[in-house]
């Protein structure tokens, strides 16, 4: 009878665990606090079974029989099995990858954007008021946020939280804003016709997080593009380098006779007139302190800079760049080349195979000068396709092997040149002995120079970019294809702002569609209903017949 009420009794006990076990976690799920009392019933009730079950295998002789070990293999098989997909879990959520198959790579951030946000200096967020959240706008701001662990975004519903909507200034639903410390900036205005932009949103990163601005000026009086809209302008480039954290300025060479200090880059976006003697020597002087210019001279122009441009290695070819071979794509005419081969050049090393066309262009000559390193940007197709025409009157442009070049033709280059400041001081010579004591005193050497008086040398880099094109920049060609981002990149290069990054090209998903005419459709639907049914039913029937 005691052995009896003594195993009831460990029953007992034993359904006490789970019990014990039950309430511990009861206790903690409901009050979200994993504190002394809940672990303390959890911890209890793990030992009270573990007696438990300890006790009846030692009575019953449990762990010998076939059963026990049967079911105690599949136990551990499967908290083997929970063990690895719980690493796997593990794994996934702290290192991610991902593999974008798209040939555009439609869900991959630019290079830009990923540096930009890896490198960020505080944290940032992104505040989407908007109630609806659409899947493809938040796929953009995983991507951004896979980046770095300071950069978040949070969708808020304005009427659910008007104070923080009032503390942004939210005027209509779909507003993104950008937020660092105490800034903020509206990035853009989100609708169905409308998806937040990689481009906008890295633009308005730059400019939260970068607190300096680079100077750009644009120089005018001699014909150059004009700054505001109208025909042949580059209104549109000047807005997007403001977009881009840069300050843009007219300067009048003539009135000024210096470049201002604050010139980060000097731009001469298509002179139609020569520029004074001063004025180029006004550009040397600039190049010489360490400046940095971009020059677009198009063809038919004399610009006057060839005294500048031979110093760097460059002659400005007076022949119009022909290309047969983008013809019939770009729709221009053979006198604007299609441009798909770039150097290994930073302002070009993401450009691909991608497109950008130059109407109306002039190759450049490029010779080694010491101390210049050159890298070519733009390259024509070879010849037959292009070729440099010197008979710029002729309506029907053909080569002529006397006169003309054969192509590649380089339509752009880039060049930096290391610039060491002379001194600006001169050492003071030592007194020389007077006749009578030179004669009794032994020779001594020169006094050197006191260290204070030799001023200290700092080498710096001047850069310049020459195109021999200056329409592709234009309103309305500036947003084709690449030709944005060849003005951007080479503007971003020449500022020698290391952080500031290049342009980014909008993704487009290339257009895969197959059209059929109703004969290849029927054919289709004819093939797939009845040719290949009967192929599978004909093949069953012969392998059936054989094994018979």
């Amino acid at each position: 009878m005691k052995i009896v009420a003594k195993k009831k009794l460990w029953k007992y006990l034993f359904w006490l665990g789970p019990f014990l076990i039950a309430v511990g976690l009861t206790v903690g799920l409901v009050s979200e606090q994993w504190g002394l009392i809940p672990l303390a019933f959890i911890i209890t009730g793990i030992v009270i079974s573990g007696l438990g079950i300890i006790w009846q295998s030692y009575q019953s002789n449990w762990w010998n029989r076939r059963s026990t070990q049967a079911g105690t293999n599949a136990l551990v098989a499967t908290l083997a099995v929970l063990a690895i997909l719980g690493l796997i879990n593990f794994l996934g959520t702290r290192y991610h990858l991902r593999a974008d198959l798209t040939e555009a790579q439609l869900f991959t951030l630019a290079p830009q954007s990923r540096e930009l946000v890896r490198v960020l200096p505080q944290p940032v967020k992104v505040w989407v008021f908007d109630i609806n959240q659409n899947p493809q706008d938040r796929e953009l701001l995983e991507n951004y946020q896979r980046q770095s662990s300071k950069f978040k975004y949070e969708y808020i519903d304005p009427q659910a939280r008007p104070g923080l909507a009032e503390k942004f200034g939210v005027k209509d639903y779909g507003e993104v804003y950008l937020e660092s410390g105490d800034k903020r900036q509206l990035v853009q205005t989100v609708n169905e016709n409308e998806r937040l932009s990689e481009i906008r949103l890295t633009s308005r990163l730059q400019q939260l997080t970068n607190s300096t601005t680079a100077k750009v000026y644009l120089l005018q009086g001699h014909g150059e593009r004009q700054l505001s809209a109208g025909k042949g302008a580059i209104s549109q480039a000047v807005q997007v380098l403001g977009d881009k954290n840069f300050t843009t300025s007219p300067l009048n060479l003539g009135e000024t006779s210096k470049v201002p200090q604050d010139a980060a880059v000097v731009i001469v976006a298509g002179p139609k007139r020569g520029l004074f003697e001063g004025e180029v020597k006004a550009l040397q002087e600039y190049l010489n302190r360490g400046g940095n210019l971009l020059l677009m001279i198009d063809p038919n122009t004399d610009p006057k800079l060839n005294s500048l441009l031979q110093e760097w290695g460059v002659r400005l070819d007076n022949r119009l760049a022909v290309d047969v071979s983008g013809e019939s794509v770009v729709g221009l005419g053979p006198a604007a080349p299609l441009v798909t081969e770039y150097g290994q050049h930073p302002i070009t090393k993401d450009f691909g195979n991608g497109n950008s066309f130059y109407p109306i262009a002039r190759p450049l000559e490029i010779t080694s000068v010491p101390g210049v390193q050159a890298t070519p940007l733009l390259r024509t197709k070879p010849y037959p396709n292009s070729w440099a025409e010197s008979d710029l009157q002729s309506e029907k442009l053909e080569f002529n092997a006397d006169k003309d070049l054969k192509g590649p033709l380089n339509l752009g280059v880039a060049l930096t040149r290391k610039q060491t400041p002379k001194s600006t001081s001169t050492p003071q010579p030592s007194p020389l002995p007077s006749p009578t004591t030179q004669s009794k005193a032994s020779p001594t050497p020169p006094a050197s120079p006191a260290p204070s008086a030799l001023s200290s040398q700092t080498a710096t880099e001047s850069r310049l970019v020459v195109l021999g094109n200056s329409d592709f920049a234009t309103d309305g060609l500036f947003q084709q294809q690449l030709n944005g981002d060849v003005f951007l990149n080479s503007v971003t290069w020449l500022s020698q702002e290391d952080q500031q990054p290049l342009s980014i090209r909008p993704k487009e998903p290339k257009n895969r569609r197959i059209t059929l005419t109703n004969t290849q459709a029927n054919l289709l639907i004819l093939s797939s209903l009845l040719v290949l049914p009967l192929i599978g039913f004909a093949s069953a029937v012969i392998i059936w017949w054989k094994r018979r």
